[in-house]
């Protein structure tokens, strides 16, 4: 296994095996498959693959309309142009009816890079969990996302997969559990609770390891599935540790962190920080250059478990 690879290559791969065993599996792509790794699937399955062109919303309007004559459909294109430019058809066309179909959008986030601020959402996560029946999910690696997909693909009802452009650290086995809507505890911990999405899980990991060198003492939880939101695992950090600090590469208003703070208000207060996206748009750089700046590092997240310890 790779020590490193990007989300969207499981995507693709994950698309390639379920077509041999789903003969009303669909994929549709808005002339990026090479970027979102729907070529695959496209060179394999050419006649249950549609390249729609740069025509987003059209994509989704017929998606949908597949997706309620039977079929299973998946649908990519950049997070930017799914959850943005083509939000209105997502929720009336496919939220609405609830369609089967399955948003797997990919180059969210900052790690974008050079694209630079115009392909950078830091919405998309508000956006699609405020959608009635959509369930929203955002892996943190190659194997989580392949068992996730996986099972998004074969549940029945809309959902928003987040991928990300950049290779990642390899932090799953293949082995291990991943079960849609239940949050992984990944490290036990007494003093704080760290709950991260995507990229920002492994930054956890490192930052539990340098904050222990200090005796802090911090639980992580890889909450890969933002809806439905494992509420019982929350208010049990909550409880157990007093202290909740979320990380994720989406603004801090509407994703993970507001979705944490709403269950804390009304079962369970605690002191909390949140690492993100704050209220301003990103620029063209490199991604590792851009974390830092805009402050969604392994840094930052200890500096916010010490700002409320």
């Amino acid at each position: 296994m790779a020590d490193i690879q990007a989300t969207r290559e499981a995507y693709g791969n994950t698309l390639l095996a379920l077509g041999a065993e789903r003969e009303d599996l669909i994929v549709m792509d808005a002339d990026l498959s090479g970027s979102t790794k729907t070529g695959v699937f496209a060179k394999a399955y050419p006649e249950r693959f549609f390249n729609m062109g740069i025509a987003e919303q059209n994509m989704y309007a017929a998606a949908a309309g597949l997706a309620l004559s039977g079929k299973v459909v998946c649908a990519s294109t950049f997070a930017m142009f799914a959850a943005g430019r083509a939000f209105e058809i997502i929720r009336n066309s496919i939220g609405y009816t609830g369609a089967n179909v399955k948003v797997c959008a990919t180059h969210a986030g900052i790690t974008v890079g050079e694209d630079g601020a115009t392909h950078q959402t830091f919405e998309d996560i508000a956006l699609m969990r405020t959608i009635p029946g959509m369930t929203v999910v955002n892996p943190c690696d190659s194997p989580s996302a392949e068992k996730l997909i996986w099972q998004v693909i074969n549940m029945n009802g809309p959902a928003y997969v987040r991928l990300g452009r950049s290779a990642v650290p390899v932090f799953y086995d293949k082995t291990d559990e991943v079960i849609l809507g239940r949050g992984n505890l990944l490290r036990s911990g007494s003093d704080v609770t760290v709950i991260a999405t995507g990229i920002m899980v492994s930054s956890a990991m490192e930052a539990a390891s340098r904050l222990a060198e200090e005796g802090i003492d911090v639980r992580v939880i890889d909450m890969h599935t933002i809806k439905p939101l494992d509420e019982e695992s929350i208010v049990k950090a909550a409880e157990d540790t007093g202290r909740i600090v979320t990380a994720e590469e989406h603004s801090v208003i509407g994703g993970l962190g507001s979705a944490v703070a709403d269950v804390l208000a009304r079962k369970c207060p605690a002191k909390m920080e949140m690492v993100g996206q704050q209220d301003t748009f990103g620029e063209s750089g490199k991604p590792y250059e851009l974390r830092e700046k805009y402050g969604m590092t392994t840094e930052a997240i200890v500096m916010a478990v010490r700002s409320i310890y």
